[in-house]
C-alpha cells in the first residue's frame, strides 16, 4: 500500500487531487479499478482516461483536460517510464530466495559471492565465480570457468557452456543456451563435413536481459559479444564471432549469422535474418521480417524489406505494388490498341 502523495514526491511530479489516495494495486487504462494506480502515454488512449476507475493516473506535464473527481493525477516528465519505476518499487514481486538447496552440485572450488541463490538440481561446475546476490534457478548448469557478475538471474532450465562470461544486473530467461558451439564446418572432397572446434566463448555485459529459449553460440575463436543494455525477445539465435552493440533491442525470431556487427542503439524488428559477416551502423531500424543481405553504413536510419531498403522508398515501392493489377490491365489495353493501329496502317 502507498499514498499517492508518496509516488508523487518519489517521481518528483506535480500532485493534482487527494494526496491521501490510497494505491494498492497497478492497472492498465482501459481496465482501471478503485485503489490502482495507471498511467497514460499514448495519445489514443486518451479517451479511457475519462472512463477509468482507477484512483491515480500518471500523466505527461503537458496533459491538460480536466477528469473525474474520483481520479488524482500526477504530472511527470514520462510517465510510462515513471510507471515502470513504481511497478519496479512498489509491485515487483521478487521471491525471497536465499540459499542453497539440495539436491544440486557445487564443485569444489567454485566460489560463490554474498547471499546467493542456488535452486534445486542445478550443475555448478569447476572454477565457476558468482557475484554477490545473484539468482541461479532449479535445472541450471553452469559450466566450468563460468564467470556470473552480481545481482543477476538466471531462470530454470538455462544452460550455460563453459568459459562463457555473463555480467553485473543481467536476466537470463528459461531455456535459453549461451555458448553451444557455433555453426562451424569445412566441407571435404567426399561431400562431408568435418567439424570445426568451437574453441572461444561468449561474453555478455552488464544489464542485458536475454528471453526464453535463445541460442548464443560461442566463438571459433575470440568471443560472441553481446553488449551492455542489450535486450533480446524470446526465440533468438546470435551466431559465432557475431556482436550485438550497447543498448541495442531484438525482437523475437530474428536470427543473426556469424560474424555480423550490430551497432549500438538499434531497433531491430521480429524475423529480422541477418547474412554473415556483415556490419550494421548505430542507431538503424530494422523492420519486421526484413532481409538484410549488405552491411548498412549510415547511421540512424529506418530499413525495411526483404532485401531491405530505406524505408520511405519502401513505402513509395509499396504503392507501386498495390497499383500493378490495374497497370497490367491498362498494358493489356494499349497493346491490343497497338495491334488495332497496325492492322489499319497496314490497310487490313
Amino acid at each position: 500500500m502507498v499514498s499517492a502523495l508518496e509516488i508523487s514526491k518519489l517521481l518528483n511530479g506535480e500532485l493534482i487531487g487527494n494526496k491521501d489516495t490510497v494505491i494498492r494495486s497497478v492497472s492498465k487504462i482501459d481496465q482501471g479499478h478503485p485503489e490502482s494506480l495507471t498511467f497514460l502515454a499514448n495519445p489514443k488512449y486518451t479517451n479511457f482516461i475519462y472512463e477509468t476507475k482507477a484512483s491515480v493516473v500518471l500523466v505527461g506535464k503537458g496533459f491538460k483536460s480536466s477528469v473525474p473527481n474520483h481520479i488524482t493525477l500526477i504530472k511527470v516528465d514520462d510517465p510510462y517510464a515513471s510507471f515502470c519505476l513504481i511497478l519496479d518499487k512498489f509491485f515487483n514481486n521478487k521471491s525471497a530466495l536465499a540459499g542453497i538447496e539440495q539436491p544440486s552440485f557445487i564443485a569444489p572450488d567454485a566460489t560463490l559471492g554474498k547471499e546467493v541463490y542456488i535452486g534445486a538440481f542445478a550443475y555448478v561446475g569447476s572454477q565457476v565465480q558468482v557475484g554477490d546476490g545473484t539468482l541461479i534457478y532449479p535445472q541450471v548448469y553452469i559450466g566450468s570457468n563460468v564467470k556470473i557478475g552480481k545481482n543477476s538471474i538466471i531462470y530454470p532450465g538455462v544452460k550455460v557452456y563453459n568459459q562463457c562470461i555473463i555480467g553485473d544486473n543481467c536476466i537470463v530467461h528459461a531455456g535459453t543456451v549461451i555458448g553451444s558451439d557455433g555453426f562451424g564446418f569445412a566441407p571435404q572432397k567426399d561431400g562431408s563435413y568435418a567439424k570445426i572446434p568451437q574453441i572461444g566463448n561468449v561474453i555478455i555485459e552488464d544489464d542485458v536481459e536475454i528471453g526464453s529459449n535463445c541460442s548464443i553460440d560461442r566463438a571459433t575463436m575470440g568471443s560472441t559479444i553481446i553488449r551492455k543494455g542489450v535486450k533480446l525477445d524470446n526465440l533468438i539465435q546470435v551466431a559465432h564471432n557475431a556482436e550485438v552493440g550497447k543498448n541495442t533491442v531484438i525482437a523475437s525470431q530474428t536470427g543473426v549469422s556469424g560474424s555480423t556487427k550490430i551497432g549500438e542503439n538499434c531497433v531491430i524488428g521480429g524475423q529480422v535474418g541477418f547474412v554473415g559477416h556483415i556490419s550494421i551502423a548505430k542507431g538503424s531500424q530494422i523492420g519486421a521480417q526484413s532481409g538484410i543481405p549488405n552491411s548498412i553504413d549510415t547511421p540512424g536510419q529506418k530499413w525495411i524489406g526483404s532485401p531491405v531498403q530505406e524505408y520511405k522508398n519502401y513505402l513509395r515501392s509499396s504503392i507501386v505494388v498495390k497499383r500493378l493489377p490495374d497497370m497490367d490491365k491498362k498494358l493489356d489495353e494499349l497493346e491490343k490498341e497497338v495491334e488495332e493501329l497496325k492492322k489499319k496502317l497496314k490497310g487490313e
